[in-house]
């Protein structure tokens, strides 16, 4: 799936370097059908294949405020809005990402999007762009800046987000200050045994070859496709898909549950749902995972020998 390589400086920086990445990716996303913009924009009612995923434990969002970290494109966040928020608000830092999720909201007023808003920041400046972004609403006389931090009913974050991250103690941080007291964070993220394993052996051995801690340095690595060609190539039996982007390089840290726990914990949040799942949104070890249910992929053989992803819940502290 990638090669690993030794990064030269040019590649320490995690920003630029995943800026690139991710910014190139955008408007090839936004037409596939792993991410399903057509079906989404057709079916007024229809939700993500994530959000569906997280639907049980996530439930509900009549009348909430949510706030959707790392949102790429917009489907989980419209995903969310579908669900009955009074406000969704997406954020993230790539601003071709930003762009396609606008759009994705422009058309989609009157099925959701209408409750929309999207701001370009990094994660870690979340409560600074929120503020910035109100003072703008307010400059033009408008009525529709996001809600402040600190007024959020709900964090969502959606799968394949933290390992873009370097800390989780500052991710963990910003929850917090986005964060009502009483509201709560949800996560659903691949597993960090998972993003651990050697995905090339082609042997079935599930062998552990990146670090499952935090590290101060990302795992450089590159790639000609990504998570959604190698999905798709699985799923039509295509053969490999790639060579179509010229940002290839991507720097990547891993974040042990433990550490994950005790980051939300240190900021007051109480942990109430911690549930590992045999399933992820996409194919992550290419001939070895078949399709099951709406979008989900799991090993063929000795699914329960690894955790694939896992649900978080947390709710903070009142008082």
């Amino acid at each position: 799936m990638t090669e690993m390589s030794t990064p030269s400086q040019s590649k320490t920086d995690y920003t630029s370097v995943n800026l690139k990445y991710w910014d190139e990716r955008a408007a090839s996303h936004a037409t596939t059908k792993e991410y399903a913009v057509h079906h989404l924009l057709t079916h007024p009612r229809a939700l993500s294949a994530v959000v569906s995923f997280d639907l049980p434990l996530l439930g509900p969002l009549t009348g909430q405020r949510a706030i959707h970290l790392q949102c790429h494109i917009g489907t989980d966040t419209l995903s969310l809005a579908r669900l009955g928020a009074a406000e969704v608000v997406g954020v993230d830092f790539s601003p071709a990402g930003i762009h396609q999720a606008r759009t994705l909201a422009s058309a989609a007023q009157g099925s959701g999007g209408e409750k929309l808003t999207f701001v370009q920041s990094d994660v870690y400046a979340t409560p600074s762009a929120l503020e910035a972004a109100r003072a703008e609403a307010a400059r033009e006389g408008s009525k529709g800046g996001p809600s402040a931090a600190g007024e959020y009913d709900l964090v969502y974050t959606g799968v394949g987000a933290l390992c873009w991250i370097p800390s989780i103690v500052r991710w963990a941080e910003v929850v917090h200050a986005l964060l009502r007291p009483g509201g709560r964070l949800f996560i659903r993220e691949a597993h960090p045994v998972l993003w651990s394993l050697d995905e090339k052996r082609g042997d079935g051995v599930l062998a552990l070859k990146y670090p499952y801690f935090e590290t101060v340095e990302p795992e450089y690595s590159e790639a000609d496709d990504d998570y959604v060609d190698r999905t798709e190539a699985e799923r039509d039996g295509n053969g490999k898909k790639g060579g179509k982007y010229e940002n290839v390089g991507m720097l990547n840290f891993n974040h042990g549950i433990g550490e994950m726990v005790t980051a939300l914990l240190d900021v007051g949040m109480e942990i109430r749902v911690l549930r590992e799942h045999e399933s992820i949104p996409w194919c992550h070890i290419s001939g070895a995972m078949r399709q099951v249910g709406d979008g989900e992929w799991t090993l063929k053989e000795g699914a329960n020998r690894v955790p694939h992803s896992f649900t978080l819940v947390a709710v903070k502290r009142e008082g």
